[in-house]
């Protein structure tokens, strides 16, 4: 009996304060407008942190979460012909390394325990030919640990069998989109492809990677997808091993009679990226350092290689994007907190307007209670229309965001959910003082007032 006769009350107050609304539409528009932009702010905010964390997790997975990448540093270009003697002699005095190799990959599994596998890299810049047709793409020599280091799948075909790379044999592993661009509409497996100089065998698509622009540019991740992937043994027979040029101009320039003139090798490394997975994550720091003493003493102490831990830049990056996202969360916030500012100023405008019709309901019996349920629906009422309003607009703004700025953005229920119980709190805190103002007018003084 109880509960029916608050609803009944509840039923009556939120008619009361609807029809209240709906009679004064242009003040509620502007009382509202506070939690409406406050509402949108939060739920675009939240989709662009959301679209950021999602961002960041691709690009976990791209580099792997355990990895270490090693890139070569090619030798410096000719020199300038008014190079002084000074720095000749500096440059006499450099000393020789071989480069980055398989064997540096090799060692680094055989000899570093936290190291779980390598995967050495050869990059080419070529083009392919099929049907007549020429397009650029990137040749790249690998080992099987590649996939593995690179989280990358199989979509169609196979793997490089142990025959294959142990012969050389010239077959090839391509990117969903050479598939598509060489073969539209049917599989490419078991078709010949002309790569430069070479026919290759496809045995397998990989499954498509979606990377973004920002991510190869931040990264230096390459898109996977227009790659053709050889083992790294068909690469050096069939290709080009740039250790075996290297070595011959080391070999002429540490011969040469008289005084010693340095000869720029250009890139003498012959690979172009060794990617080191590492068994446990909290390995990485460590590992990194022992990697680059054993590289540095391989290399006759010559720094020509670079170290880096992506996933140390990541969150880095991702530390960033969150701190900038709990700023852009709190001015969202700051809108709504004014917006409930703006709630208790019109409502308090309310109870002063009507004070003769609060005196006329406590004569003819409502008790405190009612006159509080009565401003309280009302202000309730605001801040839901108002989150609804918001919603909208939050939800559109997050699409607009997406397509004029090209930043991804991710709606999600919960972030939804939040702002609208936000705003409906809002509308509770800052309506009670109101509704308490309006309560304890006493019925005799309410009604004298003119």
């Amino acid at each position: 009996m109880i509960d029916k006769l608050l609803l009944e009350k509840l039923k009556s107050n939120f008619t009361e304060a609807f029809w209240f609304i709906k009679t004064n539409k242009v003040r509620t528009f502007l009382t509202a407008l506070g939690i409406i932009f406050g509402v949108a702010s939060v739920i675009t905010m939240l989709a662009i942190g959301n679209g950021a964390e999602k961002e960041i997790l691709a690009q976990l997975e791209l580099v792997g979460v355990n990895n270490i990448v090693v890139t070569p540093i090619p030798d410096e270009e000719d020199e300038d012909a008014n190079e002084s003697d000074e720095n000749a002699g500096e440059s006499e005095s450099k000393r020789f390394s071989k480069g980055l190799d398989i064997q540096d990959a090799l060692s680094a599994q055989r000899n570093i325990p936290s190291i779980k596998l390598v995967s050495p890299e050869i990059i080419l810049n070529t083009y392919v030919i099929n049907n007549g047709r020429q397009n650029p793409v990137k040749l790249v020599g690998i080992s099987p640990a590649f996939f593995k280091s690179s989280n990358i799948n199989i979509e169609s075909g196979k793997h490089f069998s142990d025959f294959q790379i142990k012969n050389a044999l010239p077959v090839c592993i391509i990117g969903k989109k050479v598939e598509k661009k060489l073969f539209t509409g049917e599989s490419a497996l078991g078709k010949q492809i002309k790569v430069k100089d070479v026919w290759l065998k496809v045995i397998g698509v990989i499954e498509e990677k979606l990377i973004s622009d920002k991510a190869q540019e931040n990264l230096g991740i390459r898109d996977l997808n227009e790659d053709v992937y050889i083992p790294i043994n068909t690469f050096l027979v069939r290709y080009k091993d740039r250790k075996i040029i290297s070595d011959k101009i080391g070999a002429r320039n540490r011969n040469q009679n008289g005084p010693k003139k340095r000869i720029p090798r250009g890139n003498y490394h012959q690979i172009d990226k060794l990617t080191v997975q590492v068994s446990n994550s909290n390995e990485l720091k460590a590992t990194a350092e022992v990697l680059s003493k054993m590289l540095k003493r391989r290399h006759n102490d010559v720094l020509d290689f670079e170290i880096e831990i992506p996933i140390h830049l990541l969150k880095q990056q991702q530390k960033t994007k969150q701190i900038f996202n709990i700023v852009l969360i709190i001015i969202a916030g700051i809108s709504l907190l004014i917006g409930g500012i703006g709630i208790m100023n019109i409502m308090l405008a309310s109870v002063l307007e009507r004070t003769k019709e609060i005196g006329i309901i406590r004569a003819i019996g409502a008790t405190e209670e009612d006159v509080i349920l009565q401003f309280l629906s009302e202000s309730v009422l605001i801040s839901v229309g108002g989150g609804i309003v918001g919603i909208i607009l939050g939800i559109i703004g997050a699409y607009i965001i997406e397509i004029v700025s090209g930043i991804e953005t991710v709606l999600s229920i919960n972030s939804i959910m939040i702002s609208f119980v936000i705003a409906v709190a809002v509308g509770l805190i800052f309506g009670i003082f109101p509704a308490k103002a309006a309560a304890n007018k006493k019925p005799i003084q309410a009604l004298r007032t003119e």
